[in-house]
């Protein structure tokens, strides 16, 4: 009798091969099979064993390749057959991932789930564009969302809550949404000057960046034609990305020397 294998869950982080965590780098590693989500960056897919299966089932803005009820099948089923099963996911499994979703299918049938997680496309943002998620003055928490619509669903938030000046909010996958959401937004309260940027493909060779403001931003974003995927950073944090690259401070420096 064939014994059950396991499965990884495992955070590709944003792209860049080298915000993957060792521990992720370790399960891709052992891995006789790999079922990856579109988002994960082809640069991370090439440190897949070389003879690994490799099954993708991705999902794209209303178009689901393949169903999560077939995800769950395929886990199941190669798992069942004794594979090491790598679910590879862009960020981490557990931040609008459905890695809970997928790992209590498989604990029915008795299979064994482990986790690595992931650098979540936010902080992928702030490392490669310096702005950041709080700051003194500016910002004294973060809050994440999903753009993302169901099929024949509104986008239904709580849009008064959302809608605070001191809080920076971080909208995933919103590409689709970012009008209403702007709209949404600034009807609950919040300034129509407020920045934001938007990052297509955070720290991959593909990155590209646009600053706008609330009132704007559904307008740029259609005209500039961003990739997928695109993550919107709403809040005044978002007005440092121009002074990201801070200036040398020949004082700061002396200060340095002298200690």
């Amino acid at each position: 009798m064939t014994p059950v294998g396991k499965v990884y869950l495992v955070g590709a982080g944003p792209g860049d091969p080298e915000l993957m965590t060792l521990r992720a780098v370790r399960m891709l590693g052992e891995a006789d099979s790999v079922v990856y989500d579109r988002l994960v960056s082809p640069e991370i897919l090439a440190l897949a064993p070389k003879n690994a299966a490799m099954v993708p089932v991705g999902k794209a803005p209303k178009c689901h390749t393949v169903p999560q009820d077939q995800i769950n099948e395929i886990l199941a089923v190669r798992a069942l057959a004794g594979e090491t099963v790598v679910r590879l996911k862009g960020g981490d499994p557990m931040i609008f991932g459905r890695g809970s979703e997928e790992a209590a299918y498989l604990d029915a049938f008795g299979i064994a789930v482990e986790y690595a997680p992931g650098i979540t496309a936010a902080q992928g943002m702030a490392s490669a564009t310096g702005v950041p998620l709080t700051h003194r003055g500016l910002a004294n928490g973060v809050r994440f969302v999903t753009g993302h619509l169901a099929a024949d669903k509104t986008l239904e938030l709580n849009w008064a809550s959302l809608a605070d000046i001191d809080t920076t909010l971080v909208v995933y996958m919103g590409a689709s949404s970012i009008s209403e959401i702007a709209l949404k937004l600034m009807r609950a309260g919040l300034p129509a000057n407020l920045p934001v940027l938007a990052v297509s493909n955070v720290t991959t060779p593909r990155e590209m960046r646009m600053l706008s403001q609330l009132g704007q931003i559904g307008v740029d974003a259609q005209a500039q034609s961003l990739q997928t995927p695109v993550l919107f950073v709403i809040g005044r944090v978002a007005s440092l990305y121009q002074s990201a690259a801070l200036p040398f401070n020949p004082q700061i420096a002396e200060a340095i020397a002298g200690e």
